[in-house]
């Protein structure tokens, strides 16, 4: 892949063991389109390149399959949190940058990370689910949709349970909306409890060439 220019990536089958497929490039909006709409995004730490993974297996959500617990039920019901979408994304990034994460000693959401996706944020591609508790900002996530795949990039809370809430209203929306699935990415127990769960990325990829035949709606999500 070369670093200037338009980005050409190559085949995401094609991938180490790891699945990283490609070093370098840029973060452009039309790189990050191209990229998502083939299955790969960028991972990587403060002062290193960019890396392009595209794991095998893949986890994912599907959207009918969240699992509600009962006492995330009780919550979500409580009338604690107010829920908006796409009504502080920058406020949403920059607390997904800053959480500490059990296992890692910095963030992969650097500088040039946010400058990106608050871009594509601006361009309708990048959207958050925000949740509020007593008017101030308690847990939200964010991520990036195309046709009608939603890839989730990050979540936070700083309250408990505020991003649990966040996801819930965020596959309320997608099922309403017919959407095929939620990328999440890398496996984690917390994940797997909500419901998510691996797919061989031959799979992954043939769900996402058919969802991006789909419209992508793009703009700000109103709540």
């Amino acid at each position: 892949m070369a670093d200037a220019g338009k980005i050409i990536f190559s085949d995401p089958l094609l991938t180490d063991a790891d699945g990283l497929l490609a070093v370098g490039g840029n973060l452009e909006i039309a790189t990050l389109v191209q990229a998502y709409s083939k299955g790969i995004f960028p991972w990587y730490e403060e002062g290193s390149p960019i890396l392009w993974w595209s794991p095998d297996p893949r986890m994912v959500l599907f959207p009918g399959k969240l699992k509600v617990s009962k006492s995330l039920w009780q919550t979500i019901h409580s009338g604690k949190f107010r829920i908006t979408f796409d009504s502080a994304f920058n406020e949403v990034i920059e607390n997904c940058a800053r959480v500490r994460r059990r296992g890692q000693n910095g963030t992969w959401i650097t500088r040039d990370m946010m400058a990106a996706y608050k871009k594509l944020h601006t361009a309708g591609y990048a959207h958050s689910v925000e949740v509020y508790c007593r008017n101030e900002l308690a847990g939200g996530l964010y991520g990036v949709s195309l046709g009608r795949v939603f890839f989730g990039e990050s979540m936070f809370y700083l309250i408990k349970d505020a991003s649990k809430v966040a996801l819930y209203y965020l596959v309320e929306k997608l099922v309403s909306w017919d959407f095929d699935l939620i990328d999440v990415q890398q496996s984690t127990s917390h994940l797997k409890s909500l419901g998510a769960e691996e797919i061989p990325r031959k799979k992954f990829l043939e769900i996402l060439k058919k969802s991006l035949k789909k419209e992508t709606i793009r703009g700000r999500w109103a709540t």
